[in-house]
């Protein structure tokens, strides 16, 4: 059963919505990678329970290749052998912050981005990152 859509925000604030579409667009072209942000927001997506944009970054993955096997397991990521350093360390991220009333983002989530990121791709990550938690919770609060 779904539940009727509350409000139409999209509309009812174009120019804030347009900020984000905008951000949105300039992270696509970011060296982090399309796919690796796609992954991120899936994994935001699942924490936040966004039905909506978990069918839709799904769908991106699987157009883009990714393997059945590694979205399986996305949820359990600590543990499955599908995920490389580098997207283990901005899973880790994309964790600390999306729960970061409880984390306070703390160091041994960020110094291993490190390793695997420049300081613009680490702040594109967190952009990234701040706009799938806005949209989930637009989504979710709107009920899309």
């Amino acid at each position: 059963m779904s539940t009727p859509l509350r409000l139409p925000y999209n509309t009812l604030s174009p120019e804030a919505y347009a900020g984000l579409i905008a951000t949105k667009k300039a992270l696509s072209r970011s060296s982090v990678g399309k796919t690796l942000i796609e992954l991120v927001n899936l994994r935001i997506s699942q924490i936040n329970g966004c039905s909506f944009c978990l069918e839709m970054h799904t769908a991106a993955l699987r157009a883009d290749g990714m393997h059945a096997a590694k979205l399986d397991g996305l949820a359990g990521w600590r543990v499955s052998t599908h995920f490389d350093e580098r997207e283990r360390a901005a899973l880790a991220w994309a964790e600390a912050l999306v729960d970061v009333a409880h984390t306070h983002a703390p160091d041994e989530d960020y110094e291993p981005l490190k390793a695997h990121f420049s300081d613009v791709e680490i702040s594109d990550l967190t952009f990234a990152i701040a706009l799938m938690s806005a949209f989930n919770r637009l989504a979710i609060g709107m009920r899309q």
